[in-house]
């Protein structure tokens, strides 16, 4: 059977940004019956889902459990499984497939995209992240990047296993979330970060209540008590917008044992350094960042935009949280390269206190404070 075509009618819906429901699907399926027969139209309808209500030709890709990140550069299409980008085997038919495969699923997560709004962030209905971009803005056909959520979450053992963190540092991360120690990620884009803090949050004690804030829901947790509140972005008429600063506030109000950010990015790092500066201990965030060393400017240049100085910031960090565990690539693998300490001096400052040398993390100078957070268990 030859690949099926949208009806005009669902198209249409989803040019002006409504998800087609999965009734007219069926809908139109059934009208071919006396066509096609009974056979014939399971086939239709089977086919017509996947590409009305599902992703089409990249729905193989998302399938496998390695993969973390699904991208279409127009007509090419590129996967990471964790060891780095390369090539998939899909490809679309041309730039026009890409732009109505970008368009169907900006509709899924309930976005309009189109050359009015030529770019969309949204959660698909799989919890997949999408954000899809139309020329003229990027060059050669729409642009899609899927982040694709892991089916099972990660714990320290497993990443332990995979190699992102020898034994020494897993059970340092393992003890630093039992001391009720603050914790930040960074890393640069693919490190693992989201990865790395659902596996540390599993180690929370499950008599504690997690208040988990993300803008676009990513964080996969295994505990048994996790509060989530998820961002909204504006709908096809451009209301309804909440911010994560707006939720940082909510969730305080929410009695949360530890308060978590997915990722602070923005005017919501006020809130939540103030929060931890008023007894919320062993709260978390994940940070862009190229290094550790560099956490500390990129937190005072989101408190800023904030419209606080940056004494201020300096002071609210230096109280608000205790260790960097900063995330690379090595061998196209994502490692921890280094767990580092605040010290609150004179000139707020990130001081290694293990850092990896070949497949080891190395004691350093901040080791000393690093011990005393987990009251001398190391």
């Amino acid at each position: 059977m030859t690949a099926p075509t949208t009806p005009a009618g669902v198209w249409e819906r989803i040019r002006r940004g409504v998800p087609p429901s999965a009734e007219q699907v069926g809908e139109v399926a059934a009208a071919e019956a006396a066509r096609l027969g009974a056979e014939g139209t399971t086939v239709l309808h089977r086919e017509l889902a996947g590409s009305v209500l599902g992703l089409g030709p990249l729905e193989p890709l998302v399938a496998d459990e390695a993969v973390t990140d699904v991208l279409v550069n127009g007509e090419t299409v590129w996967l990471d499984r964790g060891h780095g980008v390369e090539r998939a085997a899909v490809t679309l038919d041309g730039p026009e497939a890409a732009r109505r495969l970008a368009v169907r699923l900006a509709a899924l997560a309930g976005r309009r995209l189109d050359d009015a709004t030529p770019f969309v962030d949204g959660l698909l209905p799989s919890g997949i992240r999408l954000h899809a971009v139309l020329p003229p803005l990027v060059d050669g056909g729409a642009h899609v990047s899927l982040r694709v959520p892991r089916r099972r979450a990660p714990d320290l053992a497993t990443l332990h296993s995979w190699g992102m963190v020898d034994a020494e540092g897993t059970d340092v991360l393992r003890d630093l979330v039992r001391a009720r120690a603050a914790l930040l990620v960074s890393g640069g884009t693919g490190t693992g970060k989201t990865t790395l803090l659902g596996a540390l949050l599993a180690e929370v004690p499950a008599d504690e209540r997690i208040v988990l804030v993300e803008d676009v829901r990513e964080l996969s947790v295994r505990h048994p008590h996790v509060v989530r509140l998820q961002g909204r972005g504006a709908n096809v008429e451009g209301r309804g917008v909440i911010q994560l600063e707006e939720l940082v506030r909510q969730a305080l109000r929410m009695r949360p044992d530890r308060l978590v950010v997915g990722e602070v990015r923005g005017r919501e790092v006020r809130d939540l350094l103030g929060a931890l500066n008023t007894g919320h201990e062993g709260g978390a965030s994940t940070v862009h960042a190229n290094t550790a060393r560099d956490v500390v400017d990129r937190v005072v240049a989101l408190g800023v935009l904030a419209d606080l100085s940056r004494e201020a910031v300096l002071s609210q960090l230096s109280g608000a949280v205790d260790v960097v565990v900063h995330l690379g690539r090595a061998g196209g693998r994502r490692v921890v390269e280094e767990v580092a300490v605040l010290d609150g001096g004179a000139a707020l400052a990130v001081v290694p206190a293990l850092r990896r040398e070949g497949d080891r993390l190395a004691r350093q100078a901040g080791w000393p404070r690093l011990r005393n957070l987990v009251g001398g268990r190391r």
